[in-house]
């Protein structure tokens, strides 16, 4: 056993949540002391991080920088197993993802308000998105400036994504300049989580441009289980360099380790369903049927389209050559190809007129993007993903074993439900009209496994066959008003004491959009509670003390 060190705070995961959440509390809380463990390395100056289209490189394979994980076989995929990429250094997920800024839809918090989350409607986390943000088009009532997270336009647009937004045009969907204002519904391009052509990751928004004294960052660091005194966290223990080590947290731990991760290290600190953690042999601390369930996610499905342009990115001698010219340009002024997210353009649409709000996203990307790119192809070509915003469908995250370096099981269930599958279908053809409307239809190509005649019949066997996730996991620590609800409105986890979770797993429902910026949200929602708290108890040490 190695040295047991002491600090205030243990926040358990150096992504969206736990690095929006550790920046923010040491700001508010200067005498606090503050670890952010997480499992993976440093990220600041990772290349393929910091470079825009490094995510081409990132997503697609197990490395260090990415768990990679995969799920059961999924009857309604054709019985194959879903991948599941998911970010392992500071940054998490927002070092690997297409860094598109989207918040949901309004509704979608008004909702959860209504579910028992109690502070979380729309007027009460606005304040956050906005606090959190520092948009290069400045503040107004929708947008934030001078916040830690970078926001801008692509600092260039492919020509081919200018072609689908005319495409969409033409095909009679309305136009969006910008999807987090007062309406959400039309096609457009995305903003993306950049500042100066580079990725901006929560890291390096809240953590390594605003470095404190009072935060101590902890890499390559994986936590096995919360410690407890009784029945409040008292710590955690974490494998380091080959040795465990363990934490002390005076104040309390927080666990911001993904909708995969937070709900097994719950379920490996003795927090879970009790019949399957004694079945493990891990002994039950707090019985909590719902740790691990209520997994929601976006299915997707993609059309691939191979054409002759080179515009789009590709593998081909032309492609290697604009690579090239492109590299000099990143290098010496930070513009060009690869300050691109490739997913440029999209939209959110709405299957039946009288929706009050979108329940289809649509992703335009430059490039062939084929079983999350693990699947190349010779030549050019462009995606479009389709999504499906609310998913009936709901999953599981369970433990294969007792030791948190092991991987979960991940279950999502996609298209259990028959309406995700009708909904997708629907989409798809709504999609379509675009890849038809004359401005794409000009560059001509081949679909690589769709057909403009296909029937339905055919079209639900080719999405079995290639539908799966857009990346966007929630739920599996449920928060809501309720006593089965594994958090409460306060993000502190039912049953003890002084432990919270602050990630996208305590969403109750799955937003309308991308998820990444709904979790910095959380964390600054949690730093709040939790400042809130500290001063409280300085309020009262000093009271002692006088």
């Amino acid at each position: 056993m190695g040295e047991t060190m002491q600090y205030d705070y243990i926040i358990v995961g150096g992504g969206s949540g736990g690095a929006s959440l550790a920046g923010r509390l040491a700001e508010r809380c200067p005498a606090a002391s503050i670890a952010l463990v997480e499992a993976g390395p440093h990220t600041a100056r990772n290349p393929f991080v910091n470079m825009p289209l490094g995510v081409a490189a990132l997503v697609p394979f197990r490395t260090k920088n990415n768990y990679a994980y995969e799920t059961v076989p999924q009857p309604g995929l054709a019985g194959r197993r879903g991948y599941q990429p998911r970010g392992r250094g500071f940054g998490g997920s927002s070092a690997i993802n297409a860094m598109i800024y989207t918040r949901g839809h309004p509704l979608d918090y008004d909702e959860w308000a209504r579910l028992g989350c109690t502070g979380w409607a729309w007027c009460d986390v606005l304040p956050y998105f906005l606090r959190a943000e520092d948009n290069e088009r400045g503040a107004n009532a929708w947008h934030g400036a001078g916040g830690p997270l970078g926001v801008a336009d692509l600092r260039e647009r492919n020509p081919v994504a200018v072609r689908f937004v005319a495409a969409a045009r033409e095909a009679g969907f309305r136009l969006n300049d910008d999807f987090n204002g007062e309406e959400q519904e039309g096609v457009g391009f995305y903003q993306v989580t950049q500042r100066g052509g580079q990725r901006c990751t929560v890291a390096r928004a809240y953590v390594y441009e605003r470095g404190r004294p009072n935060l101590h960052l902890i890499a390559d660091a994986t936590v096995l289980r919360v410690t407890f005194d009784g029945a409040r966290a008292s710590g955690v223990e974490l494998a380091r360099g080959g040795s465990i080590e363990t934490l002390q947290a005076r104040a309390e731990v927080i666990l911001a380790a993904g909708a995969f991760n937070s709900p097994q290290l719950l379920m490996c600190s003795g927090i879970g369903p009790e019949d399957a953690l004694r079945a493990l042999g891990i002994t039950v601390r707090h019985d909590a049927p719902e740790v691990g369930r209520n997994l929601l996610d976006h299915i997707d499905f993609t059309f691939n389209k191979r054409v002759h342009s080179s515009e789009t990115i590709g593998y081909s001698l032309r492609g290697a050559a604009h690579m090239a010219a492109g590299l000099a340009r990143y290098l010496h002024r930070r513009r060009g190809m690869l300050t691109t997210n490739v997913a440029e353009a999209g939209g959110f649409l709405k299957s039946r007129p009288e929706l009050d709000r979108p329940d289809l996203q649509l992703h335009f990307c430059t490039a062939l993007v084929d079983d999350h790119s693990r699947r190349l192809h010779w030549g050019h070509g462009y995606s479009l993903h389709v999504c499906v915003l609310r998913p009936a469908s709901r999953g599981t995250v369970t433990l294969a074993s007792a030791d948190a370096r092991v991987a979960p099981v991940i279950d999502p269930r996609f298209l259990s439900d028959a309406r995700d599958l009708d909904l997708l279908v629907e989409g798809t053809r709504m999609a379509r009209r675009i890849l038809d409307a004359p401005a794409l239809a000009r560059l001509g190509g081949r679909e690589l496994y769709t057909h403009a005649g296909q029937s339905d019949a055919e079209l639900r066997e080719t999405i079995a066959r290639h539908a799966d996730t857009i990346y966007h996991p929630v739920a599996t620590c449920r928060m809501g008003g309720d006593a089965r609800s594994v958090v409460d409105p306060q993000l502190r986890v039912r049953g003890v004491e002084r432990l919270r979770v602050a990630d996208a797993s305590v969403m109750p429902t799955l937003i309308g959009g991308n998820t990444n910026a709904p979790s910095v949200m959380i964390g600054e929602r949690a730093a709040d509670f939790i400042a809130q708290t500290w001063r409280a108890r300085d309020a009262d040490r000093q009271r002692v003390v006088v």
